[in-house]
């Protein structure tokens, strides 16, 4: 077996016992072995990315036990991409952390890994209880580092994160139980299998476990009416722990897509292409409802969490339509949105550092010290996140605009979507002009703010913010070949046979590695 699947579950895990139990009183300590275990996950997503690039599907059978009653992982196309995605915005947020945030507070580098056990766990596995159980591990560690570094107003937010989780948490349960007790299994491929056999008296419960579940869903995907909990939960996080949770929403997104495509998929039965005719009208609401939350942000970082909430509706909008070219196009704007949605976190804390007791009010204010710098940042972010040409945001919306052609609700995806596109235009120019333009300078008219004086930016903390500025114009440079790889990648997911063979078939003795026929290669 290829043991390098198991590597981005076991490597934070092991790295996160390592800072509590060998550097808890050294912060250098917990920086080093955070530092190494971050950059050490980014070569093993890496390493993975080149082995599923070619659309071999593999499954690792933890324990040798064999499917459907062991764990089983699943190394294909989408999940390489996530793990990969993960450790690109995870070095640029430890990156910026270690400069002084990661201080602020106890335990921060452990939790910082957990998270990411949590999150590659969740991208990984083939079962649906242990989606569950790899939730549970990325929200307890969110939960602290969401508290990091205190405050009212994150103790607050905390608060309502915790009890609306723990509502979800509470729900998956009742889903998972429902669908183990009518189909006996909560193996992803065993389910593919077992969910068209179901007896026609246990359909309705079925259903309702299938409901149940995407319930949970969107509660982590924060699609609408279940959106609310996150502009106060984002906009109140330490910057780091706020670029990091940039990926916390494609979580629930990435379980829709794959539960709802393997086990729940046209083969399904009664269950077919259940969450279809939910999705595409509740993300096309999502998307304005985060669009009119934009424009009525009154702060750099409520904006920055609104844009969240727009990227989950768009993405979603077009995952509902269910073809090779939606998904491929949800696919190319979810590294887009992920990349430049974290760099946006951390450039608006840049901003605040610089504005003084302003912070990040859309007020007037004196100019930051090294306007140029961070406007010029601020203004790439501007048109990627707007999506204007020629950056990945452009080329994300034409490929969602394109694949919503001839499709039932193409009306209303270009409809919304147009509309949120030039209604997020005008919020971020208000916002860029606010910053950056209408300042005071040097006024001497004792109403006007005055800031105290602030250094410069620290080095690391601008390569941060530049290296995820670089992955979205790569985006850009390179949209042929990294759309080709999401159009790949979304073929394989609506094709799940050789994800149910590669994991029915998996063995410690080896056989696990099935090569996806028809779903392009390199």
């Amino acid at each position: 077996m290829n043991h390098w699947i198991i590597a981005p579950v076991a490597l934070p895990a092991l790295a996160g016992v390592a800072v509590l139990l060998g550097a808890r009183g050294s912060l250098r300590g917990q920086r080093l072995l955070g530092g190494l275990a971050t950059a050490a996950l980014l070569g093993i997503g890496i390493l993975l990315m080149d082995q599923a690039y070619d659309g071999t599907v593999q499954a690792y059978a933890l324990g040798a036990w064999p499917a459907p009653f062991g764990i089983v992982l699943v190394l294909d196309r989408l999940s390489a991409m996530m793990v990969l995605m993960t450790a690109l915005v995870a070095c640029c947020s430890l990156l910026y952390a270690i400069t002084g945030p990661d201080s602020h507070g106890a335990n921060f580098h452990a939790l910082f890994q957990f998270q990411l056990m949590g999150l590659c766990g969740a991208f990984l596995t083939g079962d649906v209880f242990n989606l569950f159980v790899f939730f549970e591990v990325l929200l307890i560690a969110s939960y602290g580092l969401l508290l990091h570094g205190g405050g009212r107003e994150r103790v607050r937010a905390g608060l309502h994160y915790v009890v609306f989780n723990l509502v979800g948490s509470s729900l998956f349960l009742i889903g998972v139980g429902t669908i183990y007790g009518v189909t006996g299994t909560l193996n992803m491929a065993d389910l593919a299998v077992k969910v068209p056999q179901v007896a026609p008296t246990d359909t309705t419960l079925l259903m309702f476990g299938a409901l149940v579940l995407l319930v949970v869903f969107a509660v982590k995907a924060a699609l609408l009416p279940l959106c609310f909990w996150l502009p106060r939960t984002y906009g109140s996080a330490a910057a780091p722990v706020a670029a990091l949770f940039a990926i916390m929403t494609k979580v629930g997104i990435y379980s829709i897509v794959r539960v709802y495509t393997v086990a729940f998929g046209s083969e399904a039965g009664v269950a077919a292409d259940v969450a279809q005719e939910w999705l595409w009208p509740l993300a096309l609401l999502t998307l304005l409802v985060g669009t009119l939350g934009v424009l009525a942000a009154r702060g750099l970082r409520t904006l920055a969490a609104y844009l969240v909430i727009t990227s989950v509706g768009m993405m979603l909008t077009v995952v509902g339509l269910g073809s090779t070219a939606s998904l491929g196009a949800a696919f190319y704007y979810m590294l887009h949105s992920t990349f430049a949605l974290a760099a946006m976190f951390l450039l608006v804390d840049l901003i605040v550092l610089q504005r003084g007791e302003v912070a990040g009010r859309l007020v007037r204010a004196p100019a930051v010290r090294q306007p140029a710098l961070l406007g010029g940042m601020f203004l790439v972010l501007a048109v990627a996140l707007a999506g204007l040409p020629p950056l990945s945001g452009f080329i994300g919306k034409v490929l969602i605009l394109s694949a919503a052609l001839g499709a039932q609700p193409a009306v209303w995806v270009y409809a919304v979507v147009l509309t949120a596109g030039f209604m997020a235009l005008v919020a971020l120019s208000r916002a860029g002009s606010m910053v950056f333009w209408n300042v005071n300078r040097g006024s001497a008219n004792p109403g006007d703010i005055v800031a105290p004086t602030v250094p410069r930016a620290e080095p690391a903390r601008v390569a941060a913010v530049v290296v995820l500025l670089a992955l979205v114009v790569a985006m850009s440079v390179f949209a042929g070949p990294v759309a080709r790889f999401a159009y790949s990648t979304a073929a394989q997911l609506l094709r799940p046979d050789d994800y149910i063979e590669a994991v029915m078939n998996a063995s410690p003795e080896g056989g696990d590695n099935v090569p996806a026929h028809g779903a392009g290669g390199r």
